[in-house]
């Protein structure tokens, strides 16, 4: 009787066991299913954002759908992660945090780095269960895809450093404006005889040039609030009417009008590798429009703007990354995708380059 009693024991418990562990297993199951995921008004805008992305329609056929992004694989990870997300539940029935449009995008940013921080502790492991560095074709890839993806891997970075908006729209971090216009409060201050300094804007040099913003210039005078100036850098044959950073460094400085290329102090040509001639070249004369006797407060700006701009939607890249060279187009690739302002692209990838990697070695 006792083994009879102990066998009907065992079989409840396990019948039991089973209801428990089976039916916890289909209820985490159901609870990570997109249909779920979306049921929830708050959730109707990353709905809706998550259907414009390719990672919902593409040319391939292949949907992520929400667990394959926000929930991993791993057996623990993935118990931490639907605890985590009761959360949500307590605030979508009773706190009501993100129930309209205007509570969510005040929320945006919080919650993308609450997202990007898990993802970065786990090496971006969803992301990795269908995308792998060893396995992608990098010559199908555009130039600026295969230097990130080759920066990433040589620098141990995970994939949310780089795509934080992939199926969801990247938080928008705003510019403090005033932070320009406090530039200008600071030239006021800017001694007449202050020898080496630096235009905030792009600026006229009497009729001879107009010189880029952030460029060092000497002065040579000053009388009636007018400064006379030097502009110094390097002219390559068959592009005669700019001045460049550097021998071999095109990252422009000066454009000349006819005036200022006759008025060019020239000196000896030498040609280099590829056979570009180039010589160093000065140009003198007057200016009337602010400077100042610095440039980190320039510079303090253009990090600004890397972070609103770049740092955004990935890792910041060290500007001694890339050459004087390579910094021009692929600032100017990466600018074509945000709102940055002309004058801002400028002096971002003046800062760039100005401390790019075959600058910062001769310093």
């Amino acid at each position: 009787m006792k083994k009879r009693y102990i066998a009907l024991i065992a079989v409840i418990g396990i019948i039991i066991g089973w209801i428990t562990l089976g039916g916890t297993q289909a209820v985490l199951h159901a609870t990570s299913s997109t249909e779920f995921c979306v049921s929830c008004h708050t959730m109707q805008k990353p709905l809706a954002e998550y259907q414009g992305s390719v990672h919902f329609s593409n040319q391939k056929g292949i949907r992520a759908e929400c667990a394959d992004c926000h929930i991993p694989k791993d057996p623990i990870d993935y118990l931490i992660t639907k605890v985590r997300a009761s959360k949500d539940i307590y605030h979508e029935f009773v706190t009501g945090k993100i129930d309209t449009d205007a509570k969510y995008e005040d929320h945006r940013l919080a919650m993308a780095e609450t997202v990007w921080g898990q993802m970065r502790e786990n090496d971006s492991a969803t992301c990795r269960s269908c995308h792998s560095l060893d396995a992608m074709e990098t010559y199908d890839q555009s130039a600026s895809a295969q230097k990130m993806h080759l920066y990433g891997k040589e620098n141990n970075q995970t994939c949310i450093d780089c795509h934080k908006g992939v199926a969801h729209f990247a938080p928008q971090a705003t510019l403090d404006t005033s932070a320009f216009d406090h530039l200008f409060d600071m030239a006021k201050n800017t001694k007449a005889d202050a020898v080496k300094v630096y235009p905030i804007e792009t600026i006229k040099m009497a009729d001879l040039a107009t010189i880029n913003p952030t460029v060092e210039l000497t002065t040579v005078a000053n009388k009636d609030n007018q400064r006379t100036v030097m502009v110094s850098g390097y002219q390559m044959k068959g592009a005669e009417s700019v001045i460049y950073m550097g021998e071999g460094q095109r990252s422009i400085i000066a454009t000349l009008t006819d005036a200022g290329i006759k008025a060019l102090k020239l000196g000896e040509a030498k040609t280099d590798a590829y056979g570009n001639q180039w010589r160093s070249a000065e140009l003198t004369g007057t200016i009337d429009a602010p400077v100042l006797a610095s440039n980190q407060p320039l510079w303090d700006y253009a990090e600004e703007l890397d972070n609103v701009y770049c740092a955004t939607c990935h890792a910041k890249i060290p500007a001694n990354h890339f050459t004087v060279n390579s910094w021009g187009p692929v600032a100017k690739s990466m600018g074509a995708r945000t709102d940055i302002s002309e004058l801002n692209l400028e002096i971002l990838t003046k800062f760039f380059q100005n401390h790019a990697k075959d600058v910062a070695t001769h310093q």
